[in-house]
């Protein structure tokens, strides 16, 4: 569920710069890690059918605003458990309607993105039957190396834990 509040979170962060709707903003992702790694997706994301590349004049802000949000959230003595919540209701709601909903989700990859043996947050589609697919979006060479990074640390922090 971290990879969709990190989705939501950079979401609300676009809509925030630009003072326009969230319902405007498709395809804004966030993959890999929760954590100092996460890799929001802007080269996919439109806003109001405009590529958001046209709109901003950089990533760096809205990615260390998503970031940092739980630093927000700690400073409001408020919590994430309304967006896990909504997230979990979101996938209970379709298995038990029977739909496909696509989220990301951290799932264990075999191949996908270059990876192999590791979980991070992915798109998937879900179904009653749980990850029917791992969705593989295109990513430009910036999100394809953050990605990179944002593997290797979870690979690092899990081999700290062993030791």
């Amino acid at each position: 569920m971290a990879s969709s509040l990190d989705t939501s979170r950079f979401r609300y962060y676009i809509s925030e710069t630009l003072s326009v709707p969230q319902s405007s903003i498709s395809n804004a992702l966030v993959l890999g890690e929760h954590g100092d790694t996460m890799v929001p997706i802007f080269s996919g994301v439109s806003v109001g059918g405009n590529p958001l590349f046209s709109m901003i004049d950089s990533r760096d802000t809205i990615t260390e605003n998503v970031r940092n949000y739980w630093k927000t959230l700690r400073n409001f003595k408020s919590r994430s458990q309304f967006g896990i919540a909504k997230n979990t209701f979101d996938v209970i709601e379709a298995i038990l309607n029977k739909k496909e909903i696509t989220i990301p989700a951290s799932v264990v990859l075999d191949g996908e993105y270059g990876e192999q043996n590791i979980a991070m947050g992915v798109p998937v589609k879900i179904n009653q039957n749980g990850v029917s697919e791992i969705q593989q979006i295109k990513l430009d060479d910036t999100e394809s190396s953050s990605l990179k990074k944002s593997s290797e640390k979870i690979r690092n922090d899990i081999n700290s834990a062993h030791e």
